[in-house]
């Protein structure tokens, strides 16, 4: 009977080490310093509740408990964009291989590489497995090829809806003026513009590649998974290819 005793302290340190290995492998699924903080907080909680258990601390063990039991709740309401990225994901599907993108990527590689030389800002959105539709708001629709001429065109400052994005679903340019939903992530940069606000809130919610162009800089930026990644027109190239090009993807 005096083992009794020594077998609930090896089960309780099992379960500390396979909670921490849990928050640890967590960790790497969301790597913001804000998730990172709240693991190690968490593993605060359960390392004092296996305290207050060893030593019969009552009262520490009942307000550990009460904490731990609400994290579950709070964590639902922290990381609720992830949890509805990560459902998002397990529904989703390549209706066509390459997600029908066929050559779009090089016309829109050409836009970019005008709209560049000119400082002309532009957001452009190409669908991949989870739909945008639920995501944008106004916009207008075309149902139109994807050429590098159509893309100019509408970022032209003089033309009415310069200031959306282009979204492009199955190789073909079906709308434009599109505003998308700007990111809550507050470790993003207060200076941190519209359009550049815009891409990453969309790529937080959906697996779209998201393409900035700033007005200010020229500067090429690309979006994806509230990633945001600076590139030239040959590193845009190549991502393009990796990601939506059909003759890449497996």
């Amino acid at each position: 009977m005096r083992s009794l005793p020594y077998i609930a302290l090896f089960r309780d340190l099992v379960d500390l080490a396979l909670m921490a290995c849990i928050i640890q492998r967590l960790s790497r699924l969301i790597r913001s310093a804000l998730a990172v903080r709240i693991m190690l907080a968490l593993s605060g909680l359960l390392a004092g509740h296996l305290v207050a258990r060893i030593f019969a601390l009552q009262g520490v063990r009942l307000l550990l408990d009460t904490l731990l039991a609400s994290s579950v709740l709070v964590l639902a309401v922290i990381f609720q964009t992830d949890m509805r990225r990560a459902c998002a994901n397990l529904g989703k599907t390549r209706e066509v291989k390459g997600y029908g993108m066929g050559d779009a990527f090089e016309e829109i590689v050409t836009a970019v590489e005008g709209l560049v030389a000119k400082k002309i800002g532009a957001l452009i959105v190409i669908e991949r497995g989870i739909p945008v539709d639920n995501y944008l708001a106004v916009g207008t629709e075309i149902d139109a090829k994807v050429t590098s001429e159509l893309i100019s065109s509408i970022f032209l400052p003089y033309s009415p809806i310069h200031d959306g994005a282009v979204i492009i679903q199955r190789g073909k340019l079906t709308k434009a003026g599109c505003f998308l939903p700007l990111t809550q992530n507050p470790e993003v940069s207060k200076t941190m513009g519209t359009r550049h606000r815009a891409g990453m809130g969309l790529s937080e919610l959906v697996d779209a590649v998201v393409i900035v162009v700033s007005e200010e800089t020229g500067q090429i930026s690309v979006m994806l998974g509230g990633k945001r990644t600076g590139l030239d027109l040959q590193g845009l190239r190549r991502m393009l290819k990796r990601l939506v090009d059909p003759r890449w993807l497996k």
